[in-house]
Formats: structure tokens, sequence, C-alpha cells
């Protein structure tokens, strides 16, 4: 079991960290509404390929119409985030299986939010809303009740976490684009990642034997605290177009160190529905300080990463300090040549990864900290009672 879960917890997060890119690729290159209906693609499983099913498609959706170089790419991304699904169900019944009502927990809440996948394609959202929630809430009620190690417990919630990132990948498409939709769908999948990393990492044994560098957790935590700010932040960026709002220039913004903003209109979160988001419906004063805002979390994460780097070389973690320093400057210059090439797919879509991979710095130096407890060792048997 325990191999079993060790090994399934490292496949799981590699690929998660690959469909989180795809999923960059498939967003930045305005793909996100290509396939109008979902979890079908103009009503198909795969997507229309002859002429007579894109006239079909052409016909049904007359206000979007059928684009095969973007249609697969929006499919085969939900066929990557399906299978990742199937990966984490399997981690997370394999955590729970000795523990009867966990397991039939997990079970319930599979079944659950296939029931509410199929009502919500037969058009019976009141009752899709009612089968989604409990799918979302029992795997959240089982990792707290598990009597078991944290990994353990993590690789259980993980599964209530992919059910959500489900919910919001079709609120993505049914609300258009909706910035804090795509905004949450984007932390959604890096909270996957992030979980499946960490999991893997306690069950591979990676813990401390003392509590020497016991001061340096907090540090860490607060790091990658800051992180995932920055990361939504950069998330409300892109959905919002606002990646050019300054032009290519760097540092200033449209020739200017102080440029027309509307702060205020940058970050209204919510501005109802109906509304197709599509390419931004932000002036660019607003859109300029969302850049701008973002720049300056950008600088706040760099002088913060770069201490905790050398604080943690100068503390016996040499390597994680470089590995933290090397990945935070790689994300530096990749965020900097976003703007001055213009946004260039390959980049804006790296800049995503490197994103994830610097949370993983932050998440393995975490789990270096914490003490090597029981997470990589099969529990007593009066734990599995």
């Amino acid at each position: 079991m325990l191999r079993a879960l060790r090994w399934l917890a490292l496949l799981a997060a590699v690929f998660a960290f690959g469909v989180v890119m795809f999923g960059a690729f498939v967003r930045l290159s305005n793909a996100g509404l290509s396939c109008p209906d979902w979890p079908t693609c103009y009503g198909q499983v795969t997507w229309p390929a002859h002429a007579h099913e894109i006239a079909r498609a052409d016909a049904a959706f007359p206000d979007r119409p059928y684009e095969d170089h973007k249609a697969w790419r929006e499919q085969v991304h939900r066929f990557l985030a399906g299978t990742l699904g199937t990966l984490v169900l399997a981690l997370a019944l394999i955590a729970a299986w000795r523990t009867r009502w966990a397991r039939a927990a997990v079970i319930a809440a599979a079944v659950c939010a296939a029931c509410g996948v199929t009502l919500y394609m037969r058009g019976q959202m009141a009752l899709s809303s009612l089968f989604s929630a409990l799918a979302l809430g029992l795997p959240a009620l089982a990792a707290l009740g598990l009597k078991r190690p944290a990994a353990w417990r993590i690789a259980v919630l993980a599964f209530g976490v992919i059910v959500f990132q489900a919910m919001l990948g079709m609120w993505t498409v049914t609300l258009l684009l909706k910035p804090i939709v795509v905004m949450g769908h984007l932390l959604g999948g890096l909270t996957t990642f992030a979980l499946l990393a960490y999991a893997a990492l306690r069950f591979a044994g990676v813990g401390a034997a003392d509590d020497r560098h016991a001061p340096l957790r907090h540090a860490v935590a607060f790091g990658i605290v800051l992180l995932a700010a920055q990361i939504a932040l950069g998330g409300w960026t892109s959905s919002n177009y606002a990646a050019l709002a300054c032009g290519t220039d760097f540092p200033t913004c449209l020739g200017q160190w102080a440029p027309p903003t509307d702060f205020g209109q940058g970050f209204v979160l919510w501005r109802g529905i109906g509304v197709n988001y599509e390419g931004g419906v932000l002036d660019m004063a607003a859109r300029s300080a969302i850049q701008i805002a973002h720049r300056l979390g950008a600088l706040a994460v760099f002088l913060y990463l770069g201490w905790l780097s050398h604080r943690l070389a100068r503390r016996g973690l040499r390597g994680f300090g470089i590995a933290v320093g090397a990945v935070l400057v790689a994300q530096v210059l990749l965020g900097i040549s976003n703007v001055h090439f213009g946004l260039p797919l390959p980049v804006a879509t790296l800049h995503n990864g490197v994103a994830a991979l610097l949370l993983l710095t932050l998440l393995a130096t975490l789990a270096r900290l914490q003490p090597r407890g029981d997470d990589a060792a099969l529990s007593s048997p009066g734990l599995s009672r």
C-alpha cells in the first residue's frame, strides 16, 4: 500500500504539472471558449472533425463558429484533467481503504460527482448542484476524520479539490471567461499540484530528523502564502487581458513611471453574469492598474524569496536555498521577457510552469523542515479500524 501511494502520488503530481502547463497554453492561446458547451465539445465527446459535423456545430452555436485549431486544445485539456481526476481518485481510495467509513465516503463522492455531471448535461441544475456539493464535502470530511498521518489525509482531500476544480472548469465556459472564475481555476490547478507534490514528498520520507531548522518553517510558510497571492494576481492579470497593458515597456509603463490608472475598476471582482469576457472588458487605465500591481507584487516576492534563499543557504540548507534562488531568478526573467517581447506564447506558458516549479521548491523546503513522522510508514493496525 505504501509503495503504491508513493508512486501514485508522484505520478499524479507530475501529471498535474503537465495539466497546469497545458491549461496555461489553452488559456494563453485564447482557446478557453473554443468548445462552447461542457463537458462535450459542440455536443461531441471529442470535437467536430468532418464537414457535416462542423456544419452541424455551426448551426447549433451560430454565435461561436467552430475553430478546429482551438477546439482540440480545449477538449484535450478536459481529457487530461479527467485522467488526472482518475489518478487522484485512485490515490484517495488507497489512502482511505483500510478505514471503512472513509473508503465509503470517497466512493460515494465519486458517485456523486458522476451523477452531478450527468444531471447537469440533462439540464437538472438543482439536483446537479446538490450532488456536486456532496462530492466536495465527503472527501473533506473523510480527510478531517481519518486517523492517519498528514500525507494520507492530504491524498484524500485532493480528490475533493479536484472535483471543485472540475466545477471551476465548467464555470469558466458557462460564465464566459469571467475573470474571478478563470483566476480561481488557475489557483485550483496549482492547489491540486501542491497537495499532490507535498504528499509525494512526505510519502518519500522527506523530513527533518531534529528541530535544528524549526525556526525557518514560519519563514518558508509565509513565502508560500506570498507566492500564492502573487500567482493569484498573475491570474487576475491574465484573465483581464492586462499582460500588455503597459505595452512593451519595462520597468516603466506606457513610457511613464506613473501612467493613468484606475485601481477601483481594475479590482472589481464581481460584475454580474451574462457578459462575454473574452478579450477583456476593462479600459486601459484599469488594465494598467492591474499590470502595475502585478509588477509591485513581483518585486515584493523577489525581495522576500531572495532573502529567504540566502537565509536557507546560511542555515545549512544550501541546496534548497540555491534551488529557490535559481527558480526565482528564472521566473523574474520570464516575466520581463513576456513584456519585452510582446507576450510570446511559449514564454507566457513557461512563465506559468516556472511559477509552479517555484511553488514546488518552497513546498520541498517546507517538507524538509517538518519532523520526519510516520507519513512514509504504514500505520499500526489499530489506526486502520
